[in-house]
């Protein structure tokens, strides 16, 4: 009996060596008279930039001195806002304003009894815009409906004017400079309460939500080509701290280059793998004798893929008596219709082995094949747990001694020996 171990995408020599060292020792401890051997494409298969990254923009790596670029730092900013639409408003309403002689601006002495503060008068004018602007003839209400966000306008608007952090934030403006940048901030949180509601069915650019601000300042009596110093500058600082946006923009052509390996490797497959099904049926049939064949990640989606069509056309994989999925994506792109050798709905044809998947809930590169293929006496889930999270649990398969034991327990019901 033989093993054949079929690594998975991203892995090249040295990760291979480390991994398949430990998969050779736990299967020669429970299997000391079978041959247990490796299966290594990812130099020759696997993916590389043939032209070192020229289509990747900003393939650079900024100096440690480097400034943010004013784009990635305002980018960053509505990404914190589409995350919670009120958090400009929290820091007006938890810090304020400070005054003239240091102290906060809303302590005024001379406030008299029964007049309205600022601050309120802008709250009102807030209370009373339109939730459904209309389509023609408003300005406001073309711009909502042209971006995708008039739907959500009306629950936006609700959900900030009835905010506690807008009231608080009211409360604290009690001057005509901190009822402007209140309108302000009021006007953006309504804004990115829309954009959040609409998601990915929005159509708005960033001049369009500008724009959107600018009107509804406008409207609560502020002054959009200002921005609220006191919200922006800790927001923005913020921002630029906390959010993933300027990080992915600054080290782009760096994560692109790292991320090739494993992203790429299943793209090429999509694109080029019966070079590596050929490949692998050359490396199973060179040893007719009884095979397990044990495929992590893309490896296992290459051993489905070349079981399948061999069985299609009637002429099974010489040897290939059990295979052994771990951590595989094969049955969610048989969903998808993503699979080459089957179309949704299609049965494993004749011929086909005992299919052994195992999966991990917490790894997100893991599917079950059993609810796929129903009634299918051949195909068997098995679910282990390393208490790691994604994507450590990707790779924490090879030391689980569950994931052996059910191994050996699929080999005698396969009864090979």
């Amino acid at each position: 009996m033989r093993f054949l171990f079929v690594h998975g995408t991203g892995v090249r020599r040295e990760r291979h060596d480390r991994l398949f060292g430990l998969v050779r020792e736990r299967l020669t401890a429970r299997f000391p008279d079978a041959a247990v051997e490796s299966c290594y494409w990812g130099d020759r298969f696997g993916a590389t930039l043939g032209a070192g990254g020229r289509s990747v923009p900003g393939l650079w790596r900024p100096g440690p001195d480097a400034e943010p670029d004013p784009v990635d730092a305002e980018t960053a900013e509505w990404a914190l806002l589409l995350a919670d639409p009120l958090c400009e408003l929290c820091v007006l309403a938890e810090a304020g304003w400070e005054g003239p002689d240091g102290g906060n601006a809303e302590d005024d002495g001379f406030a008299m009894p029964g007049v309205r503060s600022a601050g309120a008068r802008v709250l009102g004018l807030l209370a009373a815009l339109p939730p459904a602007p209309p389509r023609a003839g408003d300005e406001l209400g073309a711009l909502l409906h042209g971006t995708g966000l008039a739907e959500g306008f009306a629950a936006a608007l609700e959900s900030t004017a009835r905010s506690a952090e807008a009231a608080r934030a009211g409360e604290r403006a009690a001057g005509e400079p901190q009822a402007r940048e209140l309108a302000t901030a009021l006007a953006r949180a309504v804004t990115a309460a829309a954009l959040a509601r609409a998601g990915a069915e929005a159509d708005c650019t960033g001049a369009e939500r500008d724009r959107l601000v600018e009107l509804l300042t406008t409207r609560l009596g502020g002054d959009a080509r200002v921005p609220g110093a006191r919200a922006a500058a800790v927001l923005g600082r913020l921002a630029l701290r906390v959010t993933t946006q300027p990080l992915l923009n600054a080290w782009r052509g760096s994560l692109t280059v790292g991320a090739t390996p494993a992203l790429g490797d299943i793209l090429r497959y999509q694109a080029r793998g019966h070079d590596l099904r050929r490949f692998l049926h050359a490396r199973i049939a060179a040893d007719p004798g009884p095979t397990v064949l044990i495929g992590h990640s893309l490896g296992g989606i290459a051993l489905v893929d070349l079981l399948a069509l061999a069985s299609a056309r009637g002429e099974a994989v010489p040897g290939a008596e059990l295979l052994v999925t771990v951590g595989s994506q094969a049955p969610f792109l048989y969903e998808l219709g993503a699979l080459t050798a089957l179309e949704p709905g299609a049965k494993l044809p004749y011929g086909f082995p005992r299919w052994l998947n195992v999966y991990d809930r917490q790894d997100v590169l893991s599917y079950l094949a059993g609810p796929v293929f129903p009634g299918d006496p051949r195909v068997t889930d098995h679910e282990v747990g390393s208490r790691q999270p994604f994507p450590a649990c990707h790779s924490a398969y090879w030391k689980q001694d569950s994931l052996y034991e059910r191994i050996e327990q699929a080999v005698a019901e396969a009864e090979i020996g």
